[in-house]
């Protein structure tokens, strides 16, 4: 029998110090290929704000499809990271350690990616600060009563919390890779550690600053995300005027987010080699928090539908109708299969421990998820109060191309942060060694 790997605290600071040494050129090769998808989505772009929006899908009634869609998509995966990295810290959770920074990384860059669609989105992306409360002479005031306007205090604000709990949270492992690097490495850490020394007060302003960020990105969680569905349940069109939206949007875009993490986390713990830092039990884990969203928002889509069959309204009633059977029906039942369906493979644990299938679970859960936001906003367009302005929308190449430069341009963001600073905490690992320990000895004589 193998012995039972027991690493202790300098084992876990080489192990995370090697995913920061100089990658070769498949790597390059892997960001290359990405930058030119962002350049082309880019090019896209340009000509959209050349020739306007006609050259997009958009026409009426489905004046929010795609841009929109995305919008919402990417706020959803950020959710995953302050669930993670707050609350779960608050509830003072053993096995987030290990995961927690990929989903602080990941909240970061998905909310950068995220605000970018209202952008992308207005006609005269020129005038965008139009929708922000600045001071001026002209006595200028932004529209209050405007989803643009709330999604623009919601996304900053997220994105303001979510960069300062993703860059505390650094402080001390980039003191830790600045001691051990040289050359303009090391200048680099020394500017990001702020000179920290880990001297006794510095531990405790830590501790004190961390525990604030955390109890103020919680609320956020619920908050952001409820005031995104608000953009569709302050509206008086059938399929979107409903009570269930907030909770029903927070709980996807946990679900979401914990899925995309699962989809990232597998392959890197392979190709970083951190296979003793990132443990079947901590995947195990996520895992269950995806099972448990799941029937989540499994439940949601039975309340809704409920709803829709208790209420009686004819125009809510031709709109489920529509959804189910109609144009877009297809989408929604893959959207039932990829969310409700898939994710209860996740009940056996031999799915939990196989992580290609796991893998595979992830990625259905993410098509789902996009799925369900485009079925919602152009599935409700489609089919308003009057047939005879009835349409349903069919994607362009441009807005086809600016989506994939979306993904494109987080996984970039990502690939280059996992070269040059630490996507496994080693800090929160050797406050947690005890637990890492157990549960590579429990892995081992499972193994055996």
């Amino acid at each position: 029998m193998a012995a039972v790997p027991q690493p202790d605290f300098r084992e876990i600071d080489r192990q995370v110090m090697r995913t920061l040494e100089w990658p070769g050129w498949k790597y390059w090769l892997w960001v290359a290929a990405l930058f030119l998808i962002v350049v082309w989505g880019a090019a896209c772009w340009t000509r959209q704000i050349y020739e306007g929006l006609g050259v997009t899908g958009l026409r009426q009634p489905n004046m929010w499809a795609v841009y929109i869609t995305n919008f919402v998509f990417w706020v959803g995966i950020a959710h995953s990271g302050t669930l993670i990295s707050a609350i779960l810290f608050l509830f003072r959770s053993r096995w987030r350690t290990a995961v927690y920074r990929l989903a602080e990384t990941m909240t970061a860059f998905a909310v950068i990616t995220a605000g970018l669609f209202p952008l992308i989105h207005l006609g005269r992306v020129w005038f965008f600060y139009w929708l922000l409360p600045y001071p001026n002479q002209r006595w200028l005031q932004p529209d209050f009563r405007s989803p643009l306007v709330w999604d623009a205090f919601a996304v900053s604000t997220y994105l303001t919390v979510s960069i300062l709990f993703l860059f505390m949270g650094l402080i001390p492992d980039v003191a830790t890779a600045r001691d051990e690097s040289a050359g303009w490495r090391k200048v680099f850490y020394s500017i990001v550690s702020l000179g920290w020394q880990g001297s006794e007060e510095q531990w405790r302003h830590f501790a004190g600053v961390y525990l604030l960020l955390a109890g103020l990105a919680t609320p956020l969680v619920i908050s952001v995300h409820s005031v995104v569905s608000w953009d569709f349940a302050m509206a008086q069109l059938p399929g979107w005027h409903s009570t269930i939206f907030a909770p029903y949007f927070v709980a996807g875009a946990i679900f979401s987010g914990c899925a995309l993490v699962l989809t990232l986390i597998i392959p890197i713990r392979r190709m970083l080699e951190l296979e003793e830092l990132i443990t079947p039990w901590h995947i195990d884990n996520l895992a269950r928090i995806v099972l448990f969203t799941s029937l989540i928002v499994t439940y949601s889509y039975a309340c809704e539908s409920f709803m829709v069959w208790y209420a009686k309204d004819p125009f809510e009633t031709a709109t489920f109708q529509m959804r189910y059977f109609g144009h877009y029906g297809y989408l929604f039942w893959i959207m039932v299969f990829c969310n409700c369906v898939v994710p209860l493979t996740i009940f056996s644990p031999r799915v939990r421990r196989n992580l290609k299938a796991l893998w595979v679970v992830s990625i259905f859960v993410n098509i789902g998820m996009w799925l369900e936001r485009f079925v919602i906003i152009a599935g409700s367009l489609a089919t308003n109060f009057v047939p005879s302005q009835w349409g349903f929308f069919v994607p362009s190449v441009t807005e086809i191309s600016i989506t994939a430069a979306s993904f494109a341009w987080f996984l970039m963001l990502f690939s280059l942060f996992t070269r040059f600073l630490p996507i496994v905490s080693m800090t929160e690992l050797k406050e947690g060694l005890r637990w890492l320990r157990q549960a590579l000895r429990k892995e081992s004589a499972e193994a055996a």
